[in-house]
């Protein structure tokens, strides 16, 4: 279980790496931009992602994951104006969510805790989030993609590269390691 909590951590910082490669690609004020008033803009979404990781890992094991001091529905109302202060939101959500993680231990993986009084183990809250966080950083993804069209800077194997990276796979012996690894720690 010591591999689960690595593993999750690992992923984590993985989909965060694809918001902050997102995020540094638009310029400021397309962090704010929607494509029609029903789609949240990347800020909304990062409003919502802190808002999320702020209520279900402060107190992760003693608490409610919905603490009664977050307004959730506030979290979908733009306002937040400026990258600086949007930045600071994005990165105080995630460094909670690590912290708890970090105090974790494989004991803990079995233990209930609540959300809306709903109890799940450590772990299935953990994958919970796993499924969730991801799901809005892929709505970034995209939306960054739209705003920068044939200027986006591909996250992953590039468009008409999969030959090339397969083949640089493949020519290397077999071996363990994170799938994660080559994106959060590229050789230089």
């Amino acid at each position: 279980m010591d591999n689960y909590l690595e593993d999750v951590k690992q992923q984590f910082k993985y989909y965060k790496m694809l918001g902050d490669k997102t995020i540094s690609q638009l310029p400021d004020d397309k962090l704010f931009w929607q494509p029609n008033p029903t789609i949240n803009s990347i800020a909304i979404i990062i409003q919502h992602l802190s808002g999320n990781m702020l209520s279900r890992f402060t107190n992760f094991l003693t608490t409610d994951g919905e603490k009664d001091w977050r307004n959730r529905d506030e979290e979908f109302i733009a306002f937040i104006t400026l990258k600086p202060n949007l930045l600071l939101l994005w990165e105080q959500g995630w460094a909670c969510l690590f912290n708890a993680l970090n105090t974790l231990e494989s004991a803990d993986l079995s233990k209930t805790i609540y959300i809306r009084n709903m109890g799940q183990t450590v772990t299935q809250a953990i994958n919970r989030q796993l499924a969730h966080y991801p799901y809005h950083i892929g709505q970034m993804v995209f939306i960054g993609k739209m705003v920068c069209a044939n200027a986006w800077l591909p996250l992953s194997i590039p468009i008409g590269k999969s030959k090339e990276f397969n083949s640089n796979k493949f020519n290397k012996p077999k071996h363990n390691q994170h799938f994660t690894n080559e994106f959060l720690n590229p050789k230089k």
